[in-house]
């Protein structure tokens, strides 16, 4: 499957979440995660566009592999999630796994998030508002779909950031926002 999103600055997450509201969307979640990334030992997931993390969700615990961007108007992707064990000690012994094979950390970017589902021309479209620990507020639209609904799964996107006042999409992930503010490098 693909993750078809894009994403937006959003200064003002109050108001789009009126906006969102008055579109017909409901609350799912209020949720806190914490996302544990790493670096590969056989090549630079920054050089490759790939994402490995470990997102910690209260006790939940799951593992995501992202592949590259697929385009230059959203960050639409494969995306692989797994379920590991609830609670610390599993995500301690994933982590212990992964840098005994040669796996580095990176970063941890922690976030708020309230996440909202609605229906639009057909999909199902979860639209999450995000305040990001040293990055900013940004809201997430993003429909899970199928190589061929790629194209129509894109537009219903892009109309519905338009209907929500959204503008100045950002590619970049959470986490090279992050690195970049650390660092200094675009990049990073």
């Amino acid at each position: 499957m693909l993750e078809v999103e894009i994403k937006f600055p959003a200064a003002d997450l109050a108001a789009l979440e009126q906006r969102l509201k008055n579109h017909g969307a409901r609350g799912k979640a209020q949720l806190h995660e914490a996302d544990h990334y790493f670096n590969a030992p056989d090549r630079d997931f920054a050089r490759t566009d790939e994402a490995l993390r470990l997102r910690r969700i209260g006790a939940a615990n799951f593992v995501t592999y992202k592949g590259p961007k697929r385009d230059l108007h959203t960050k639409t992707r494969t995306e692989i999630e797994v379920p590991l064990a609830e609670g610390d000690a599993a995500a301690q012994d994933f982590i212990a796994l992964l840098t005994h094979l040669g796996y580095r950390p990176v970063a941890v970017v922690r976030k708020q998030r309230h996440i909202y589902e609605l229906e639009q021309d057909s999909f199902h479209v979860e639209a999450c508002l995000d305040d990001v620990e040293g990055v900013g507020r940004f809201a997430e639209l993003e429909i899970v779909a199928t190589e061929e609904q790629l194209d129509a799964a894109r537009s219903v996107l892009l109309k519905l950031a338009a209907e929500l006042q959204l503008h100045g999409s950002e590619r970049r992930s959470y986490l090279e926002m992050l690195l970049e503010k650390l660092t200094g490098e675009p990049g990073a």
